[in-house]
């Protein structure tokens, strides 16, 4: 399965936009899955500097995980604020508290302006942009977190470990 839609400016981005390796991670923030990859990622990141562009897309499994969408919204609504990325990594490396008082907590220490905050993750906007995100992993073929995709691609090895990396290394690194 390809990835769609492809990585447009209204993914989130971290790394060179212009690198020829794209990584785009369906996940949920609640998954013990997505966090036990989120420090591979960064390994992979690492690694691959300025030869990498990573791409986060919402998919939270609501069933499973009844804190994911509220987290998902909340790196969003950082994001309207420029700092994603920032409650993007606090939310993954606290991954067992993320309460609304939580959240807010991790936009204080963010540096958030909380009053905007607080009324950014009531915007159906933001759980418009969730639900766009997780539409298209369904498009995509995500049916679970974490959904790599490599270069549009979906990558269905494992991800574990430098299993990911070796494969990004022999594939894509020329």
């Amino acid at each position: 399965m390809s990835l769609r839609p492809q990585i447009s400016d209204t993914d989130h981005i971290e790394g060179n936009v212009h690198a020829l390796i794209e990584l785009v991670e369906y996940g949920d923030y609640q998954c013990p899955h997505c966090g036990r990859a989120y420090p591979i990622v960064k390994r992979i990141q690492e690694e691959l500097g300025t030869n990498l562009k990573f791409v986060f897309r919402n998919f939270p499994l609501r069933n499973v995980h009844p804190q994911a969408m509220k987290a998902a919204i909340a790196t969003e609504a950082a994001g309207l604020q420029g700092k994603f990325w920032q409650m993007h990594d606090i939310v993954f490396e606290n991954q067992n508290a993320l309460s609304r008082s939580s959240l807010l907590k991790y936009a204080k220490v963010l540096e958030l302006d909380i009053d905007k905050f607080t009324i950014d993750i009531t915007r159906s906007e933001l759980r418009n942009k969730v639900a766009e995100d997780f539409e298209s992993g369904i498009r995509s073929g995500v049916n679970g977190t974490p959904t790599f995709f490599i270069n549009g691609e979906k990558y269905n090895d494992s991800w574990e470990g430098d299993d990911m990396l070796n494969f990004i290394l022999a594939n894509y690194n020329h």
